[in-house]
């Protein structure tokens, strides 16, 4: 008895050290955040998955790395937009469609369609008009990547991809998880 109550202590304490050796790596954590203990915390997440690219004028590369249902109903996009132009981009007003400016300079001009069963999706709003998606984005500096997320209904879940329109994009499939 004595031995396994030892046996459980030195499991809990020690301030995350181990008596097994460390997995050594090839690639180091990231997005990881130092601790207080000058330990680093990773989210164990694999690197990011590319579902689709897309380039834009003058440089825009729209990169999607995630097209997931959420339990309550919806369907994120998430992924990343890249100047790679050699000038800042400042023509991104029409990317927020007919938005009323509620949410300002946004990505609210970004749908779905789903081809099999004939339907158009637009991003979803707040109870006070705002887009659920990216907003803020005046000025995209030579080089820069911005985070791009937008949220819609989900389609049903017999549908496996759609079509991802953003204006001054090329229409993209991306195919959906979840």
């Amino acid at each position: 008895m004595v031995a396994v109550l030892a046996l459980s202590l030195t499991g809990c304490g020690g301030e995350g050290k181990s008596d097994k050796p460390a997995a050594s790596t090839s690639a180091k954590p990231q997005g990881g955040e130092a601790s207080p203990s000058g330990a680093v915390k990773s989210a164990d997440a694999p690197p990011a998955q590319i579902l689709a690219t897309v380039n834009g004028e003058a440089g825009m590369v729209l990169t999607i790395n995630k097209a997931a249902r959420d339990a309550g109903g919806f369907l994120t996009v998430e992924g990343q937009l890249k100047n790679t132009g050699s000038a800042a981009y400042v023509n991104t007003a029409p990317w927020r469609g007919n938005e009323l400016n509620s949410s300002g300079v946004s990505v609210a001009g970004v749908t779905l369609v789903d081809k099999v069963g004939k339907k158009r999706y637009y991003v979803l709003r707040d109870t006070d008009g705002r887009c659920l998606c990216t907003t803020g984005l005046n000025i995209i500096e030579a080089g820069q990547t911005m985070p791009f997320f937008a949220q819609f209904p989900a389609p049903p879940t017999s549908t496996v991809e759609v079509d991802l329109s953003i204006p001054t994009f090329a229409t993209t499939t991306v195919k959906l998880s979840g």
